[in-house]
C-alpha cells in the first residue's frame, strides 16, 4: 500500500520568488526617490486627486512584483517523485 520512503533534499528557492523579491525592493527604492522629490516640489502630484496620491506608491511595487513573478519561470523540483510534481 504504502511505498518506498521518499527523502526529499532541501528545494532551492523557486525563481519566481527571488524576481519578485528583487522587484519589490527596486520598486520600493524607485518609489522612495520619488517621495523625496515630490516633497520638495508637491506641484508635481498636486493635480491627482488625495486618495489616488495615497494608494499609488504602495501599488506600483506591488503591481511590478506581480508582473514579475507571472513572468518569472518556475524552477522544477528534480527531487519529487513524478505524480508530485
Amino acid at each position: 500500500m504504502h511505498g518506498e520512503p521518499v527523502s526529499y533534499s532541501k528545494p532551492p528557492v523557486e525563481t519566481k520568488v527571488k524576481a519578485m523579491t528583487l522587484t519589490s525592493y527596486l520598486a520600493g527604492v524607485a518609489g522612495m526617490a520619488v517621495l523625496q522629490a515630490v516633497s520638495a516640489d508637491p506641484s508635481m502630484i498636486a493635480f491627482l486627486p488625495d486618495w489616488v496620491e495615497a494608494i499609488t506608491l504602495p501599488l506600483l511595487p506591488t503591481a511590478l512584483a506581480a508582473v514579475a513573478g507571472f513572468k518569472a519561470r518556475h524552477t522544477p523540483r528534480r527531487d519529487l517523485p513524478d505524480d508530485q510534481r
